[in-house]
């Protein structure tokens, strides 16, 4: 199992950035894929989960209306759109998928001016 994430790291305030997660080595569309993300020094945190069938099951409320996941069975790609960035928002975020519990090496998103 491989999960690879990917997106530019460095946003200003206010800004836009999408993070990709491919995914390898599972039935990616029979399994629930989420973003996660971990603020230096502080815990890890579920940021927003999707269903096989593309369902959106959870999400920070820290994110509400500005976070969306969206995944694509046919290219094994979750993404994890990112507006209205906010600089609490700098963390490193990870892709997790149901299948094993498995984790990608994780990504860092900076929001700074």
């Amino acid at each position: 199992v491989q999960l690879v994430e990917s997106g530019v790291g460095s946003v200003q305030p206010g800004g836009s950035l999408r993070l990709s997660c491919a995914a390898s080595g599972f039935a990616f569309s029979n399994y629930s894929m989420s973003w996660h993300r971990q603020p230096s020094g502080k815990e890890l945190e579920l940021v927003e989960s999707m269903t096989p069938t593309a369902s959106r099951t959870k999400y920070a409320d820290s994110v509400k209306g500005r976070f969306a996941i969206s995944r694509d069975n046919a290219h094994n790609t979750v993404y994890l759109q990112m507006n209205s960035l906010k600089p609490e928002d700098t963390a490193t975020y990870y892709c997790y998928t149901w299948f094993g519990g498995n984790w990608g090496q994780g990504t860092q998103v900076t929001v700074s001016s």
